[in-house]
């Protein structure tokens, strides 16, 4: 439960995507290896889950989670798992992720170094120490940065080891905001609860209305980045994944329709099948 398995597509998709984007190297240049991927996968799965786990806890000893939210019951508010045990359980995966970055250390040196630092210490950084980014309104900037544009680049980076350019980048930017849609979703769904505890999302500090909104550029904001595909010279990666607008128009009408709710958990289902689909998609255009 702490895992929050829910979650884990936003870890799992970007990885996938960057090390895919090798398919359009059409000069031979770069190789795909199997290897490298499951690394990057389980080191990025490994990081998500700590954070949860960081999460799971802080949140409870900020009083951020209570019995009374409309969200899944968390295992550390509802005493299922002491809160220290919480935080071994995410100290322990950390070293999990640690080891299994090893390879990829291997491949491709000391960048891998500091993006894994910067990562491992944003997992605890997120709601935990002096700038929690949760509580300060910079949930939604981090998921976009980190699972959408340093995910991805950094996968395609693991797979060339060249630094990513504009296709990878536009990638992560689309991967990041269909990723953030997770996370605002949840905001305001909490938005009561967490003006209570003072976690200053960007929900609290804004509004319900400016949540909606958001939520909704969010879902939508790939489709309309997308177009840059077509300067690219890669119409298809524009065009395929444009069949899940329909899908992503119907959760944002879901969300202006109703008030911050526990419906809202069914919304975040679907915003992670969102992502899901558009990977999947993504993945049909690479293959054309």
């Amino acid at each position: 439960m702490a895992a929050r398995p829910k979650t884990l597509p936003a870890a799992l998709v970007p990885v996938w995507v960057g090390s895919a984007l090798v398919s359009l190297d059409q000069s031979g240049q770069y190789q795909f290896s199997g290897r490298l991927l499951f690394y990057t996968l389980l080191s990025c799965l490994l990081i998500q889950i700590a954070t949860n786990f960081f999460n799971d806890a802080i949140d409870f000893q900020k009083g951020a989670d209570t019995n009374k939210r409309h969200g899944p019951r968390r295992v550390t508010a509802s005493g299922l798992v002491s809160q220290r045990q919480v935080m071994v359980a995410g100290v322990i995966t950390v070293a999990l992720a640690v080891l299994a970055s090893f390879p990829l250390l291997g491949a491709r040196g000391w960048p891998i170094v500091l993006i894994g630092a910067i990562s491992l210490l944003l997992a605890y950084g997120y709601t935990g120490g002096p700038f929690p980014l949760a509580y300060l309104g910079l949930g939604e900037l981090f998921v976009v940065v980190f699972f959408g544009l340093i995910a991805v680049g950094g996968s395609w980076f693991v797979q060339t080891g060249v630094a990513p350019g504009p296709v990878a980048l536009l990638a992560g930017l689309q991967i990041g905001l269909l990723s953030a849609a997770l996370i605002a979703i949840n905001n305001l769904r909490d938005i009561d609860e967490d003006r209570l505890s003072g976690k200053r999302t960007l929900a609290v500090r804004k509004g319900i209305a400016f949540a909606k909104m958001e939520i909704a550029l969010f879902c939508l904001g790939p489709s309309l980045v997308g177009t840059a595909w077509l300067a690219l010279g890669y119409g298809r990666l524009y065009a395929i994944p444009l069949v899940l607008t329909p899908f992503s128009l119907y959760i944002a009408w879901k969300v202006f329709r109703t008030a911050p709710s526990p419906e809202y958990n069914k919304f975040l289902a679907l915003a992670a099948m969102q992502l899901m689909i558009f990977a999947i998609l993504f993945t049909i255009g690479l293959m054309a």
